[in-house]
């Protein structure tokens, strides 16, 4: 399961360093900031605590609220722990109208936690996701980086059974 950087958090250097070598291929600290956050989230178990986000902030001489306000706009950057694997599970309505509360069922009864929530090992995790943008695809959900479209419960549970 991810771990919470510890109170205080300090970039570890190989980060620093990266961030460093970056800057000269963008024009300004706020082009940086995302390639800098990718970074640390990796570096800080999988997930950007006010600590990491303040690290982050104080590295690129940019206020914090403006690091905050990029984290909490992307969902590629985690405010919380999030599993190994991630699946979004679709809820717009294309989805919905084609047994997205089925899955949804699926998801908490295999997974034994709720949407937001980590599984106890730290394997998967699991959030309802407005769009995905593969409507003509219902129901269907991203897990990791990867599409699962025209899923039925029964290719879900195999799939998430499949990850490690």
């Amino acid at each position: 399961m991810s771990q919470s950087p510890p109170a205080g958090f300090q970039l570890p250097a190989e980060v620093i360093e990266k961030v460093a070598s970056l800057r000269s291929r963008y024009p300004s600290e706020e082009a940086l900031l995302l390639p800098a956050l990718h970074l640390a989230q990796k570096a800080a178990g999988g997930w950007l605590s006010h600590d990491v986000i303040a690290a982050v902030a104080d590295l690129l001489g940019l206020p914090a609220s403006k690091v905050a306000g990029v984290v909490s706009f992307y969902d590629m950057f985690h405010e919380q722990p999030v599993g190994r694997h991630r699946v979004r599970l679709c809820t717009n309505l294309s989805c919905q109208l084609r047994g997205a509360d089925e899955l949804a069922a699926l998801l908490r009864r295999e997974l034994g936690v709720d949407a937001g929530e980590v599984t106890p090992d730290g394997r998967c995790s699991w959030v309802e996701f407005e769009c995905l943008g593969s409507c003509d695809t219902a129901p269907m959900a991203m897990i990791d980086e990867d599409y699962h479209e025209n899923l039925t419960p029964d290719r879900l549970l195999q799939t998430v059974r499949r990850l490690d």
